[in-house]
C-alpha cells in the first residue's frame, strides 16, 4: 500500500510506480487472445450513429484504412479516456483529445460537471520533454517541493504542504511562482526527493528514475524540475450506476464518464478503482431483446477539394486552442479571461465551419460508405474531426466555468474564490442548455 495527497493512511495498492500499466497489459493480452472480440487498430470514430425514429444509438461512423463505414451495433461503450490536449501542459497522451465527451455532446446526449479539471501540480517541465507525471507518490515518501532558491514553500499555503489536495498544491505552485518569477507561466519549482533513501526510490520508483535519467536528471543528486499539468477530468457523460447515458443503446466508461464518484476533486488512484468496479457492471448487460437491420452502404469515391488549403485554418486552430485554454480555464480562472476565450472560440467556430473538409464530415450519411482515394486524405479527416471535437471540448469546459460563480474542487475562480452551499449541486448540459441538478 500506498500514501497519496489527501489520504489519512496508505491505502492504495500499487504495482512499484506503473500500476496502471499492470492492469492494462494483462486486459490487453485477455482480449488479444479472444476468439469473439475483433480489433480494429487505429481507426477513429467520426460520429455516434443515431436512429432518426426513436433516437436510439445503433453503432458508429468510423475511419478506417481509407474507409468511412458505419458500423452497426447494439450497444456502443465509449471508453475514449479526457481532454487532457485541449490544455497546452497536460499529463494526457497525445490520444486523449476529448472524443467520447464532444461525440455524445453533439448527438444529444446530457453531459456533466465539465468545469471540474485536476491539474496535477508535479508534471517533469524540462524543454522538449513530455509532461511526464512524477507520481504523487514520492510525496507520499517524503519528497518536498522547493523553488529556485531552495526555499520549502507548499506550508505557506496549506498545513499539509506538499500532502494537501492537488488542487491546492497546484494553486500553491502557481501563487508562488507569481510572487518570485517575472514570467511564471513558463518557469517551473522542483521536486526534492534526496532526504529519500536511495534504496527505497529504487525500489518504489523505478520507472521515475529512468525517465528522468532519459532527459539528463539524476534525481538522487539533484531535484525534479516540475509545475502544473492538467491531468483528470472530473466531469464527462453523465452515466447512471449501470454505465447507461441519457441516450438508449449508449454507455461511457472511465474518465469520459461522469459516475459522481469523484466529486469536484478526485482523490489519487480513485480512477483505477472507479473502471474497474464500473467496469464489472458491463457483464449484467442485456441486449437480447434488440434487433436491428442496418441499410446496406452505397459505396462513393471521395476526392479532395483544395483540402490543402484548408488545413492551414485547421492547423493553427489546433495549435492556438491549447494556449487559449490553459491561459483561461487553467489553475485560475476570471469572467474576463473566460468570456475572451469564448468569444474566440466561437470565432473560430465560423472560420472551420466554412471549410468544404468541415462540410463534407457534417454530411455524412449512413446509407454512403466512402473511398479516400489517399491516406494523405484520412490524415486530414481525422486532424480535422480531432480539432472540432478539442474545439467542442474547451467551448463545453470555458461556458461551464463561466456558469459556476464559485470555486470548489478543481474548479477555482479567482474573483469568486469562496465555496457557496447554494451551489452544492450538479453542472448539466445538453445541447445548448446548461442547468443545475441536485447531487445523488
Amino acid at each position: 500500500m500506498t500514501l497519496e495527497a489527501a489520504h489519512s493512511f496508505p491505502r492504495v495498492l500499487h504495482a512499484a510506480d506503473t500500476t496502471g500499466r499492470a492492469i492494462v497489459s494483462i486486459l490487453r493480452q485477455k482480449v488479444l487472445n479472444s476468439d469473439h472480440i475483433s480489433i480494429y487498430e487505429q481507426a477513429y470514430a467520426l460520429n455516434l450513429w443515431i436512429d432518426e425514429t426513436d433516437k436510439r444509438c445503433q453503432g458508429v461512423c468510423l475511419l478506417y484504412q481509407n474507409r468511412i463505414n458505419w458500423l452497426g451495433a447494439k450497444a456502443v461503450i465509449l471508453a475514449t479516456g479526457g481532454g487532457g490536449q485541449v490544455f497546452a501542459q497536460t499529463t494526457n497522451p497525445k490520444v486523449s483529445t476529448g472524443d467520447g465527451v464532444a461525440l455524445a455532446w453533439r448527438s444529444g446526449a446530457v453531459v456533466r460537471d465539465l468545469e471540474f479539471v485536476q491539474f496535477h501540480p508535479t508534471a517533469l517541465k524540462k524543454e522538449n520533454a513530455p509532461r511526464f507525471l512524477i507520481s504523487e507518490a514520492v510525496r507520499g515518501e517524503g519528497a518536498h517541493l522547493i523553488d529556485s532558491k531552495g526555499v520549502r514553500f507548499a506550508f505557506d499555503y496549506h498545513p499539509k504542504g506538499e500532502l494537501a489536495p492537488r488542487d491546492v498544491v497546484s494553486r500553491a505552485i502557481y501563487s508562488h511562482l507569481h510572487k518570485i518569477s517575472s514570467n511564471p507561466a513558463l518557469d517551473n519549482v522542483f521536486l526534492d526527493l534526496r532526504s529519500i533513501p536511495r534504496s527505497r526510490l529504487e525500489y518504489r520508483f523505478p520507472n521515475i528514475i529512468n525517465r528522468c535519467q532519459e532527459w539528463g536528471i539524476d534525481l538522487f543528486s539533484q531535484p525534479i524540475p516540475v509545475s502544473p499539468a492538467a491531468h483528470y477530468w472530473m466531469g464527462g457523460i453523465q452515466v447512471d450506476l449501470h454505465n447507461k447515458t441519457s441516450i438508449e443503446g449508449l454507455y461511457a466508461i472511465g474518465e469520459t464518464a461522469s459516475t459522481g464518484v469523484h466529486g469536484g476533486n478526485r482523490l489519487a488512484s480513485n480512477s483505477l478503482l472507479e473502471c474497474v468496479v464500473f467496469g464489472e457492471t458491463f457483464k449484467d448487460i442485456d441486449l437480447s431483446s434488440i434487433s436491428r437491420a442496418f441499410p446496406k452502404g452505397i459505396r462513393e469515391v471521395v476526392t479532395m477539394e483544395n483540402w490543402d488549403q484548408e488545413m492551414k485554418v485547421v492547423e493553427k486552430i489546433r495549435t492556438e486552442l491549447p494556449l487559449l485554454i490553459w491561459e483561461s480555464a487553467g489553475i485560475c480562472r476570471t469572467d474576463s479571461m473566460l468570456r475572451s476565450a469564448i468569444a474566440l472560440i466561437t470565432q473560430w467556430y465560423g472560420e472551420i465551419e466554412k471549410l468544404k473538409i468541415t462540410q463534407f464530415l457534417s454530411k455524412l450519411s449512413p446509407h454512403k460508405k466512402y473511398e479516400l482515394n489517399s491516406q494523405t486524405m484520412e490524415k486530414y479527416l481525422k486532424l480535422t474531426a480531432e480539432t472540432r471535437n478539442l474545439m467542442d471540448v474547451g467551448y463545453l469546459i470555458l461556458k461551464s466555468a463561466l456558469f459556476r460563480t464559485e470555486s470548489r474542487g478543481g474548479h477555482y475562480r479567482l474573483d469568486y474564490p469562496q465555496t457557496q452551499d447554494h451551489w452544492q449541486y450538479h453542472t448539466f448540459i445538453k445541447n445548448a442548455h446548461w442547468w443545475v441538478g441536485q447531487i445523488n
